[in-house]
């Protein structure tokens, strides 16, 4: 009985996220267009952001409960689901391949790659310490400041967009609030997503640790995929690539940066990361090249994606 209620209770709330994400885009949009920003940096510091907040609560929860592994592989895990599986049905759900063309795009695929793969390096000793989490909030602080530095690289004109000032500010201040409440419900469903899957994760008896890369890691990475999936549909290609690029960039920096000042933690054994360690630099510099050979990403590159992250799955499965 059991079982059917948590199977009932994680296919509900994949639902309402679908919901959640159309309505969010719409307000995402409205906002872009008051601020006359390009929709790729309202989706990278205000999706990305939310999409992030699971991440972080798991991520202090386990550093404080003394099981950081869990923590490190749900950002690991994250990382791979969003370079890899998200990026991929994101494509297959877009009428045309997805356009790169952007010289911001194209730079910030490069920082992502980067970002991706730099816990692996700042692990190596075993410790992630509040050195390496000042290290990787600075690579924040870095990434931001180049985008704003010149306005062409965020701003952006809106045709046929006429409205006054003070009307436009109502419409502004109302699209906030509900973005801000959007955010908050798509949050309680994700922890909800998340939730049912550490139930499934312990009833068949996987590690602590595969639980951070295969369960958690993929459950948090739920409002990311429906956002993507939809903007997707809607030919916003623009939304897709700053979701997913902000959420690994977010994650990765603020998130485990912020889990590592508050709580250093040790990583004693790495053999269950070795599998998602070498999948992940595989799957960032795959995504890299797509990205920036054809200045799109077409459904075909989309399979390969989708072909490493599947290879993943089935060498953790049968190797474990």
């Amino acid at each position: 009985m059991i079982w059917l209620f948590h199977i009932i209770i994680f296919l509900a709330s994949c639902l309402v996220l679908s919901w959640l994400s159309s309505r969010l885009i719409k307000s995402l949009i409205q906002i872009a267009k008051f601020l006359g920003w390009r929709e790729f940096i309202i989706a990278f510091f205000v999706m990305a952001f939310a999409a992030s907040l699971p991440n972080l609560f798991v991520g202090l929860n386990a550093a404080w409960q003394g099981i950081p592994e869990l923590s490190f592989g749900d950002i690991i895990g994250g990382n791979l689901v969003d370079l890899t599986l998200v990026m991929a049905i994101a494509i297959f759900f877009s009428k045309n391949p997805i356009s790169t063309k952007s010289e911001m795009v194209q730079k910030s695929a490069i920082f992502t790659a980067i970002i991706a793969v730099l816990p692996l390096l700042l692990v190596v000793d075993g410790t992630l310490n509040r050195f390496d989490g000042l290290v990787l909030l600075a690579a924040f602080v870095v990434y931001s400041v180049w985008v704003f530095s010149k306005k062409e690289r965020f701003s952006k004109v809106y045709h046929n967009h006429e409205e006054n000032i003070i009307t436009g500010f109502k419409h502004f201040l109302v699209n906030l609030v509900k973005i801000l409440l959007l955010l908050g419900l798509l949050l309680v469903m994700s922890q909800i997503i998340v939730t049912s899957a550490q139930f499934f994760s312990s009833k068949l008896g996987i590690s602590l640790s595969l639980v951070g890369i295969l369960i958690v890691g993929l459950g948090n990475c739920f409002p990311e995929a429906y956002f993507s999936i939809i903007s997707a549909r809607k030919g916003k290609n623009w939304l897709v690539l700053g979701d997913l690029m902000g959420s690994v960039i977010v994650s990765t920096t603020l998130v485990l940066g912020i889990v590592a000042l508050i709580a250093p933690f040790e990583i004693k054994d790495f053999s269950p990361f070795l599998i998602a360690r070498i999948f992940l630099i595989v799957g960032s510099l795959f995504a890299l090249l797509f990205i920036r050979s054809g200045r799109k990403i077409t459904k075909k590159e989309g399979l390969l994606l989708l072909g490493i992250y599947i290879t993943f799955l089935l060498t953790e499965i049968f190797l474990k």
